[in-house]
């Protein structure tokens, strides 16, 4: 046994780390507060998949949230909002388990019992915060294994500069992925599988127009991969006839996130429409075992300031049901481990 906690936070991305705040300020004490994250630092989806010049929104395409809780952020640079959150992390003393991978989470007659990569950890209850990008869209077509370093999900996993790049994708992180290729000198193709872009934020939208019109980037609409090949390199074989296969240096398939359905149906969370049900505290069919975060905003995504808001109704609710409970605290850790 690795220890008992008032409340075991999985993930430390804004809705982790966010909702540990919000418990300390509840009054759970930092000690009492356990947090794993899988990635050896937190906000792993903001360090890995936004470029370095990347304005991180608060909100989620210009829809404006008020600030619940103890957290709030303005739009920011991505190392400004690295900052933010270290901050956070040294002013509520909060302690993150880094470089641990969770199992299973059980449920217990006095909580849950967490099973990690390093042992067994109980707690009254449970947050998943682990968010949907770290678990990127895969293809369709499989990629071959010796171009892994030449197709990637992101534009940090290996240095691109002065290469002929394909990006494939039709959202935001198309666009920008799209924008900072160009601005390291590459000659960048941006595929997308429509005839016009429908998800992008208009200054992304405009910003990709104004590098087709310059000649810096190529917009290449109704184009659909049909499988990656290694011909010395990447090639693209297209689905469209009037596409001929085309090499390229590197390839970036910016497709987006999905639910990690298969690890929250394991742990006994009930789906429907792909998405896993939740009540108004997000708190799913299993008591005391919530979703916050992108995992409770739907397909259409979430923000920064919909994780802070997430992880305040959370506590919310659990300062009036589990942390409020009659049982004296010795009685029930004594309970627990007898």
């Amino acid at each position: 046994m690795n220890g008992f906690y008032e409340l075991a936070i999985i993930g430390a991305g804004p809705a982790g780390i966010a909702t540990a705040a919000e418990a300390i300020n509840a009054g759970i004490g930092p000690s009492k507060i356990l947090i794993l994250e899988k990635e050896s630092n937190h906000n792993y989806s903001i360090r890995k998949f936004y470029p370095e010049k990347k304005l991180v929104t608060a909100n989620y395409k210009g829809k404006d949230s008020s600030c619940a809780g103890v957290l709030c952020i303005p739009d920011l640079s991505k190392q400004d909002t690295i900052d933010y959150f270290d901050q956070v992390i040294e002013s509520y003393g909060l302690h993150i388990h880094y470089n641990e991978n969770v199992f299973s989470v059980e449920k217990t007659k006095h909580g849950f019992q967490v099973n990690s990569s390093t042992g067994v950890f109980n707690a009254k209850a449970c947050v998943i915060a682990i968010g949907i990008l770290g678990r990127p869209n895969k293809p369709s077509y499989p990629i071959p294994k010796e171009l892994k370093m030449n197709v990637t999900f992101d534009i940090t996993s290996t240095p691109i500069f002065n290469k002929k790049v394909l990006v494939v994708g039709g959202g935001d992180s198309a666009s920008e992925y799209a924008q900072y290729l160009v601005d390291q000198g590459n000659s960048v193709t941006l595929s997308y599988r429509r005839e016009k872009f429908s998800r992008m934020l208009d200054h992304n939208l405009d910003a990709i127009y104004a590098l087709e019109q310059k000649k810096k980037l190529e917009l290449l609409y109704n184009s659909n991969v049909k499988e990656i090949i290694n011909d010395n390199g990447p090639t693209v074989v297209f689905n469209e006839a009037k596409l001929e296969n085309t090499k390229f240096d590197h390839i970036v398939l910016a497709l987006g996130g999905t639910t990690p359905k298969n690890f929250l149906t394991l742990l006994g969370i009930q789906f429907e429409d792909n998405w896993p049900v939740l009540d108004h505290h997000y708190q799913t069919n299993i008591e005391g075992l919530y979703l916050a975060g992108d995992l409770v905003q739907g397909p259409k995504g979430g923000s920064i300031i919909t994780a802070f808001n997430s992880a305040f109704e959370i506590v919310n609710h659990l300062n009036k049901s589990i942390f409020k409970t009659d049982l004296k605290e010795e009685q029930y850790w004594q309970d627990l481990f007898f």
